[in-house]
């Protein structure tokens, strides 16, 4: 129950008083000292660089003066003889944004992996699903390493004349404006001050930007760690294929790099993870091997319904899908490949504020069992250049929360369905209870045969 405490506000705090004094003291201080760019975004990983660079490209901002603010150094890339273990599962929406701002055509020069067909397979029972075909001229998803990514933006970035990148930045505070104030003030730690009419908060899960806005964050920790690798396969094939099973731990999924390597995604325990990197390379082969051939101990009725199920779906003239195909076995671990990384949940109630706005992880996080977690933040640019491209048509400021607010509908309608989804599919897949086995077997032998069920999924996972 809300009591008065929830409907008055507070006295001045300590924190409240201290804020006021800097904004006094960044205002006395002489003009010299400030700089002033239209838009600043915080954050230069694979979101917050794209960004940057379609906001430099968008014509309606060309007069507007945009700075990225990064905390690590500039590196030079050069394109390893080794796949990173570090890639994503790119959407056709994503790769349509990227060839929009010319950055496609340095990965195409340099390399991706095609997924024509997505085999998604169920530990505990037969049934599995299956989407697309290797002989399909409809693409998935692209598999490309984040590094490449990252290069092949900052490669465009060079191109606009409005754009500026500063390496090992580290934010001190964040001034958020209040009623009066139309800027955004941000003081580094390095003493450098600038004020904008944006801030755009690119700066990961525990975002700073986030924080300074002060919204609720909704967030948790999964029971699971994901670990990855590049594997080798005992053989070369047509590699198009990306494979997910679900185990009783977690999924474990091979995404393809080429014709005889993809990268491992495998979602276990904590415990588990930990064993797995501990694991000699020959030991971690077998243990991959054995979660993706292991035949776990079926529920005697649940194969039985689903045999009779199937028997139906024939007799209905309802054709089956493709039939099952599975890699070969893995004979080698890419040396120095494996590693850890923790899984969770997060999502802000608010995206915006007044000059503020948070795309990516900043202001979502799901789970990696579908793939679409860079996908939701590259929609989060698309969606953002355009409402800013509006505003600046429109002589409004850049910070005008009205325009900012059309954007966090936007986002917020398509990005939480999206997660819903996902964290139902991974509490679904989490148990090994009889009634939920065979509800989502069910519900996978329905949806394979179905094919308009099936493209309606894709596409909604591909914009």
């Amino acid at each position: 129950m809300f009591t008065s405490k929830h409907l008055i506000k507070p006295p001045l705090t300590k924190g409240i008083v201290q804020n006021v004094l800097t904004r006094c003291l960044f205002s006395q201080k002489g003009s010299g000292s400030k700089k002033y760019y239209d838009i600043i975004i915080a954050g230069g990983g694979m979101i917050g660089t794209t960004l940057a660079c379609t906001l430099g490209k968008n014509i309606r901002l060309s007069g507007k003066r945009i700075l990225l603010l990064e905390s690590s150094k500039d590196s030079l890339y050069v394109l390893p003889e080794k796949y990173s273990n570090r890639v994503v599962s790119l959407n056709p929406g994503t790769k349509k944004s990227l060839t929009k701002i010319d950055a496609w055509k340095h990965i195409n020069e340099a390399r991706f992996a095609t997924v024509k067909r997505l085999q998604l397979m169920d530990a505990l029972s037969d049934a599995s699903i299956t989407f697309g075909e290797e002989s399909s001229d409809k693409d998935i998803s692209y598999i490309v390493e984040n590094n490449l990514i990252i290069d092949a933006v900052k490669k465009e970035i060079k191109t606009t004349n409005n754009v500026e990148i500063c390496y090992e930045r580290k934010i001190k505070k964040y001034l958020i404006p209040g009623i009066e104030d139309h800027h955004v003030h941000i003081i580094l730690e390095n003493g450098d001050e600038y004020s904008c009419d944006i801030l755009i908060g690119c700066d990961g899960v525990n975002s700073q930007v986030r924080n300074a806005m002060g919204v609720h964050y909704l967030n948790w920790k999964y029971d699971n760690t994901g670990v990855v690798a590049t594997l080798t396969f005992s053989e070369e094939f047509d590699n198009c294929i990306a494979w997910q099973r679900w185990l009783p731990t977690g999924p474990i999924a091979l995404l393809p790099l080429n014709n005889s390597q993809s990268s491992l995604v495998w979602s276990t325990t904590p415990a588990d993870a930990k064993k797995l990197l501990q694991l000699t390379n020959e030991q971690f082969v077998d243990a991959v091997n054995e979660a993706i051939w292991k035949v776990f101990k079926h529920n005697s009725y649940v194969d039985q319904v689903l045999k009779t199920f199937d028997g139906f779906l024939r007799v209905s003239n309802c054709s089956p899908g493709l039939n099952r195909r599975y890699p070969p076995k893995i004979v080698c671990v890419e040396e120095g490949s494996r590693n850890m990384f923790p899984l969770g949940f997060g999502h802000a109630a608010s995206y915006v504020a007044k000059g503020v706005a948070l795309v990516g992880d900043a202001a979502h996080r799901v789970h990696p069992l579908a793939g679409q977690g860079v996908n939701l933040g590259f929609g989060d640019i698309t969606c953002l250049d355009n409402v800013l491209g509006e505003a600046a048509y429109s002589g409004s400021c850049l910070g005008n929360v009205n325009y900012l607010k059309v954007y966090e509908t936007k986002r917020q309608r398509h990005n939480m369905s999206m997660m819903a989804g996902i964290e139902g599919l991974y509490r679904i897949y989490r148990s090994d209870l009889t009634p939920l086995v065979l509800l989502r077997s069910l519900g996978l032998q329905t949806i394979d045969v179905l094919n308009p069920v099936k493209k309606m999924v894709i596409n909604h996972a591909s914009t």
